[in-house]
């Protein structure tokens, strides 16, 4: 079983590696619908842009379900992803509007700015600062910019110089959780240094 999004390119991609022994799984009615000839012999992976909240849901439902099922051996959501819903819940209180840089096809971007507007915010998806529609601003005292896990820093920076310019705002940073995950290099790219 795939958890994520029908049409999300992450999971065209995966469903495509083995197309007739993979099932799409995008919500919690979908595991009452799978059949399968050996309730002892399936797995899960999850889109790695999910919401960790939802996708928790669907795995929940699946082991309920399914009790011998195998997961995957660490998590498969993208920490970035975690993190960044985790910040928007937690200053989402402290702010009336929050901006969510990134694509408008992100699925993480799209759960940054859904979960802005659970917590009562008005919320925009902007794909960079040329969507900033200047009336989002009356009667914003404090606002909230993050971004999708694979937005380009540079859009977001351009975004806080137009409001810092525009509206004469002040930047506070604030961290919610240090991110410390290392990637190595490939041997490839090791033995171009």
């Amino acid at each position: 079983m795939l958890i994520g999004h029908e049409g999300h390119d992450e999971v065209i991609g995966t469903m495509g590696e083995a197309p007739t022994s993979m099932m799409l799984v995008e919500n919690e009615a979908d595991v009452d619908r799978i059949q399968v000839p050996d309730e002892s012999k399936v797995a899960y992976l999850t889109q790695t842009t999910l919401s960790v909240d939802d996708a928790n849901r669907i795995i929940d439902k699946i082991r309920e379900r399914f009790p011998e099922v195998k997961s995957p051996p660490k998590g498969d959501i993208c920490y970035a992803t975690q993190n960044r819903q985790e910040a928007v819940r937690i200053i989402a209180d402290d702010v009336q509007l929050v901006l969510v840089v990134g694509s408008q096809n992100s699925s993480n971007s799209q759960r940054l700015k859904e979960i802005a507007i659970e917590q009562g915010k008005r919320a925009y998806l902007i794909d960079g600062v040329e969507d900033i529609n200047d009336q989002w601003f009356q009667s914003v005292e404090t606002l909230m910019i993050t971004a999708g896990a694979s937005a380009p820093e540079n859009l977001v920076q351009d975004c806080i110089e137009y409001i810092r310019e525009k509206f004469g705002a002040e930047l506070e940073s604030r961290v919610i959780r240090e991110e410390k995950v290392h990637f190595n290099l490939p041997k490839e790219l090791k033995a171009l240094l």
